[in-house]
Order: C-alpha cells, then sequence, then structure tokens
C-alpha cells in the first residue's frame, strides 16, 4: 500500500460554524507532508479527526489502511502525535512521563527503558531526564513532546505545529530531527502557518483556508502555479499602510497587493509596467519610498494567488468569520 493516510471527503461542523470543508487528500509513505494555512484554517481539526480524537460529521479517514472511525485502537499503535497543546504531566519528571507513555502503549519494562533512553538522548534531554516538566524551557517541553509521541516507534508521525512559539535555534533543531525521523523511514504529516517551514520541510504542501482544501502539490510546483506573476516588495511612508495596499490594489496591471511583515507585496504579470505607475501613484499622494525590490514567485506568492490574501493577516470576528465560511460553503448541508 502506497499512502500512509487517506483522508476522504472529511467535513466538521461546529453547531452552525463550517470547521473542515470536505477534505480529500492523501499522504504517501516516506513522505513529509504540509498542511499549510492560517490559525483558525481548520488545520487541527483535521489532525484530530484524522487521530481519532474527534468525529467527523461525515466524510473518513484511514490511516495505514484502518478505518479511523471503525477501527481506533489499530490506528492509535500506529501514529505518534504531537499535540498542538502538551499531553504531558507538569507535575512529573520527563522519565517518569515517558514510563506512563510507554506503559500505555504495553511496553514491557525493558523496552521502556531502552527506549526511554534513547530518545532522550536523541532530543538532548539525559541530563535533565530528572527534572519537573513544568520548570522546563518551551524549546525542551516541545522536545519531550516529540519524544514522547516516538516511545512506541510508530511509522507515522503526526505534528501540530511543531515550531510554534519556539527560538530560532530549538525550531531548526525541532525542523532537524524531524527530516532525521524522514529519512530512518518515518512518515510525517505537519500543520504550518509558517511558509518558510513547509518550503523548507515538505515533499508536498497541502494548502487549507477557510476549512477548504484550496491546493495541493510540491512547493516548487505551487510556486510555479503563479503563471508568470512576479513581487514587487516596497515600503512606503506618508499613510497607513492599508491605505495604500488599496490604492495598489486598483492599480491596472497589479494582480493583487498584501502587507507582510511591514512591506507590501504587489503582485503583478507585468512588472515593469507596473513599477512607474506605483511611483507615479506614491508621488501624487505625497507618499514616500523607503525601500523597493523585485522578488522571485515564492510559496507565499502563490497561497496569496489561492486565496488572495498573506497567511499573516489577522482573523476576521467570530461573526464574520462564521458568515464567510456559511457563504463559502453554499450554507448548511
Amino acid at each position: 500500500m502506497d499512502s500512509a493516510i487517506e483522508v476522504k471527503e472529511l467535513t466538521k461542523y461546529y453547531g452552525k460554524l463550517l470547521a473542515v470543508d470536505h477534505v480529500n487528500f492523501g499522504v504517501k509513505k516516506g513522505e513529509i507532508f504540509g498542511l499549510l494555512g492560517p490559525n483558525g484554517a481548520g488545520k487541527t481539526t483535521t489532525i484530530r479527526m484524522i487521530c481519532g480524537m474527534l468525529q467527523p460529521t461525515s466524510g473518513n479517514a484511514l490511516v495505514d489502511g484502518y478505518d479511523v472511525s471503525k477501527q481506533p485502537e489499530e490506528v492509535k499503535r500506529r501514529i505518534g502525535l504531537v499535540p498542538d497543546i502538551s499531553n504531558l504531566f507538569g507535575e512529573l519528571s520527563a522519565r517518569v512521563n515517558l514510563e506512563f507513555m510507554g506503559k500505555l502503549y504495553g511496553l514491557d519494562k525493558k523496552t521502556r527503558r531502552e527506549r526511554i533512553d534513547n530518545v532522550l538522548e536523541l532530543f538532548q534531554l539525559k541530563d535533565r531526564q530528572g527534572d519537573i516538566v513544568k520548570y522546563y524551557s518551551k524549546g525542551m517541553h516541545r522536545r519531550l513532546t516529540i519524544a514522547a509521541a516516538l516511545i512506541h516507534e510508530p511509522d507515522i508521525l503526526i505534528m501540530d505545529e511543531p515550531t510554534t512559539g519556539l527560538d530560532a535555534q530549538t525550531a531548526r533543531m525541532v525542523r532537524e530531527k524531524i527530516i532525521e525521523l524522514n529519512r530512518e523511514g518515518r512518515t510525517v504529516l505537519l500543520t504550518t502557518h509558517q511558509i518558510d517551514e513547509a518550503d523548507r520541510l515538505c515533499n508536498r504542501v497541502g494548502i487549507i483556508d477557510l476549512g477548504r482544501l484550496v491546493a495541493l502539490n510540491t512547493p516548487e510546483e505551487l510556486k510555479d502555479s503563479t503563471k508568470g506573476v512576479r513581487a514587487l516588495e516596497i515600503r512606503v511612508y506618508g499613510w497607513d499602510q492599508q491605505h495604500w495596499v488599496s490604492l495598489f490594489r486598483q492599480t491596472e496591471g497589479v494582480d493583487n497587493a498584501v502587507l507582510a511583515e511591514g512591506k507590501i507585496r504587489i503582485l503583478s504579470q507585468n512588472l515593469s509596467g507596473i513599477i512607474p505607475l506605483v511611483v507615479n501613484l506614491v508621488e501624487e499622494h505625497k507618499g514616500r519610498i523607503e525601500s523597493i525590490s523585485i522578488s522571485q514567485p515564492s510559496l507565499e506568492d502563490a497561497f496569496i494567488s489561492l486565496t488572495g490574501k498573506t497567511i499573516r493577516e489577522e482573523l476576521p470576528s467570530k461573526t464574520d468569520y462564521m458568515r464567510t465560511r456559511m457563504t463559502k460553503s453554499g450554507g448548511l448541508r
């Protein structure tokens, strides 16, 4: 069997809110597959349904050929879950936490001891194994959470936002461990809202927005899907940044303009034609250009082209968010 995970028409409503909208994808054995989307896009809900933690409204998922709804115990034996919220006991030491996890999976004492030693060594926690977990740094806590997910040596590792909130050095270490675990033969399904992480780690990426899977391909193919679109990054003073974004979006030849990390990113298939228009527009509105540069298509540009927004944009209010999802889904079904 080539598929480690198969997701078929997976759908989840919370009351009238459509959180996951008929999602379909497969994860091949031995690959790193990423679900990329902003907070609230439906990534965690999808992961929880795949793991059997949450009952879908409709649709289904298979893990290593086992039906998540009908054979949950078989599924749980085959996956290691790194949740977005820690599943560790803060009042216990690292070693006792790992002992507990090993017992949950029915490992005998000798096997538990060997595997605990191995994962503590792997994640550089052996010197702190006796410390109470609630006193761990955020990075150490995350590393221990991944270690706990590996105690029963699963073939499939499912990770929900594995590097969120970590400092750059710890995040890099976690990414290196993910690559190392994959090279050992493990299939990895991870969620992330970090475009660079998805680009760097994943063999294939599914872009999810407002509960829908809007694209699925390799990072390179997704970049190529921009079809000649290039990006102009500009930093402008004189007005509120969103004011400039609105003006640039109305400029002839501009496909889209978004605010990303303090810069305005303008997408167009004719940059040579729109650059003078943009410069003139800034001058007309008494603005000042601090910096301007051209960049090659990125995974972020593909995301913008597919969703019409940057992944960093804030979510709308709860009322607007529900209304948007209801509209996207065509109402309740």
